[in-house]
């Protein structure tokens, strides 16, 4: 069995913060492939806005052919925040069945019912301060990441892809946003143990 993880950043999630996240992600697990793309370059964070920057500055395509060249028969896509909404779109244009695919969409939009259908899914938020905080997109119903060094909810809400997120992140203003990869280790509470 092989695993591909294709993980999409969310709003203002740029290339460097895509490196810094895929390094310490290949460095926890060698026997996983990640890749990584980072958000559009545009000033939108809706769902809408989301899939249609990815579509004409990166094309879904380019994707999918990652995808079916990875060899791999296990898939994690994987969105954070308005990354989500990329994600979900990849899983939805994903023809083929070869794959045993699981969506995980970290505080972000919920898949669609017919992209449920087509995959396991799994919705993650985030608490800290003994449960007693909750990310920005909370919901209880969700799986949910512990985290260790964060406590307010923009700082939860990064800590669901950087475990060393802290509560230097107070706001989702472009100077915090610009925190969430710093001294990245990557959150990866969602993938199975190493066997």
């Amino acid at each position: 069995m092989s695993i591909l993880v294709v993980f999409f950043g969310g709003y203002k999630a740029s290339k460097t913060d895509m490196k810094l996240w895929l390094d310490s992600a290949r460095k926890q697990r060698d026997d996983v492939k990640f890749e990584a793309c980072p958000y559009p370059d545009i000033e939108g964070y809706s769902d809408a806005a989301a899939v249609a920057g990815f579509k004409k500055q990166v094309g879904f395509d380019v994707v999918i052919k990652i995808i079916e060249g990875s060899g791999a028969d296990t898939l994690f896509i994987v969105g954070h925040s308005s990354g989500c909404a990329i994600a979900n779109e990849t899983n939805s244009l994903i023809k083929e069945d070869k794959y045993h695919i699981t969506l995980i969409d970290l505080d972000g939009f919920a898949p669609s019912p017919d992209q449920k259908k087509k995959s396991t899914v799994e919705a993650w938020s985030a608490d800290g301060d003994s449960g007693k905080k909750h990310s920005l997109w909370w919901a209880s119903s969700k799986k949910i990441s512990h985290a260790i060094h964060a406590t307010n909810k923009y700082s939860l809400h990064f800590s669901l892809v950087n475990k060393a997120a802290t509560d230097d992140i107070t706001s989702l203003s472009l100077d915090d946003l610009k925190k969430g990869y710093a001294g990245c280790i990557a959150n990866l509470d969602w993938l199975p143990p190493k066997k």
